[in-house]
């Protein structure tokens, strides 16, 4: 584990790897979460999160399902690789001053049978569940996940 001093170099200096979950249900509607943590924080975004050395990025995807959405053991065979994307955040997970986070992200697509026990209160202080076409009309929705439907 990096310290967060350690960690705040990383982010400094280099990309980081995440995975972002393009969650719809049945209706075609997409799950987004009101994220607590930085960057973005107080927008509307996709789950997702880094991928942590030497993990591959099955144990990835698992793991992010279940940090993010609640679901345990989902494989990531089981969703549709939607792409690769660029996001760029002029801030960063600790605030520092003129420190930008530069994430290379691989987005999965899933469809869920439920929409009952999806999300983890932790991770956003809220979720909506939106069609592309509403999503993109919001300001609040954050760009990056805007990018997904364009």
């Amino acid at each position: 584990m990096l310290t967060e001093i350690d960690f705040l170099d990383v982010v400094r200096l280099t990309p980081l790897v995440a995975i972002d979950l393009i969650v719809s249900d049945a209706q075609g509607r997409v799950l987004i979460g009101h994220r607590r943590n930085r960057p973005a924080r107080g927008t509307w975004f996709v789950p997702g999160g880094r991928i942590l050395k030497d993990e591959t990025l099955d144990a990835a995807f698992a793991r992010i399902a279940d940090a993010e959405l609640g679901i345990a053991k989902l494989a990531r065979s089981a969703a549709r690789f939607e792409g690769v994307f660029e996001h760029h955040y002029t801030d960063n997970f600790a605030g520092e001053p003129d420190v930008s986070t530069h994430y290379i992200v691989l987005a999965y697509a899933i469809t869920s049978g439920t929409t009952a026990a999806l999300g983890r209160p932790d991770q956003h202080s809220d979720y909506l569940w939106l069609t592309p076409a509403e999503l993109l009309t919001r300001a609040d929705v954050h760009e990056n996940t805007k990018a997904y439907f364009r």
